[in-house]
């Protein structure tokens, strides 16, 4: 698979990005848009990353600046899990257990694919601070290896104005349980 923007779809993708950035400037105070243009045009790999979570319905954006590295850290910041992205298994072992209804694909392969990872618990609950995400849906997190290997994951979301992290078998999935992860550009 090609993994690079036509010349259309890298301004199209750049006016997206812009427009959600100066639309959502609580999420990334003391930011400028052009540093972050340049940056991502210094590192064209990333925005087709940025573009395969716009098209599964992520609406990435930045939440973290990492002052050291000079870092962008975009996160899915679409209100309910994207919708191109549920209905999936926590990984491929879990995938593979299953005997019968297996989903298309798993979060972990998904997001490897897209070349972007998955969001922990803190980070998840870093999001939240910026609005009220997956008050109807939920998203598989980054699941620590000690509860893996017992055959579980984790995931998290918002109910009671409070954010919940739960467990479930790593094999389950659920029309409304996607995952949302981040990129670091």
């Amino acid at each position: 698979m090609k993994k690079e923007l036509s010349s259309e779809q890298h301004e199209e993708l750049l006016g997206i990005l812009k427009g959600r950035f100066e639309k959502n400037m609580d999420r990334h105070k003391g930011m400028q848009w052009p540093n972050v243009q340049a940056r991502l045009e210094a590192h064209p790999a990333k925005l087709w990353s940025l573009n395969e979570m716009e098209r599964t319905g992520g609406e990435p954006d930045i939440i973290e600046h990492d002052q050291s590295t000079g870092e962008y850290v975009f996160y899915d910041c679409s209100a309910e899990s994207p919708k191109a992205r549920r209905s999936l298994c926590y990984d491929r072992a879990a995938l593979e257990a299953r005997k019968e209804f297996k989903p298309e694909n798993n979060a972990i392969d998904m997001a490897n694919a897209m070349g972007i990872t998955l969001l922990t618990e803190e980070q998840y609950r870093k999001l939240q601070q910026f609005g009220k995400f997956d008050t109807k849906t939920s998203s598989w997190v980054k699941t620590p290896d000690s509860i893996r290997k017992l055959g579980g994951a984790v995931f998290c979301d918002r109910r009671y104005d409070t954010v919940f992290l739960y467990h479930n078998g790593a094999e389950s999935y659920y029309a409304a349980r996607g995952f949302r992860g981040l990129l670091k550009v």
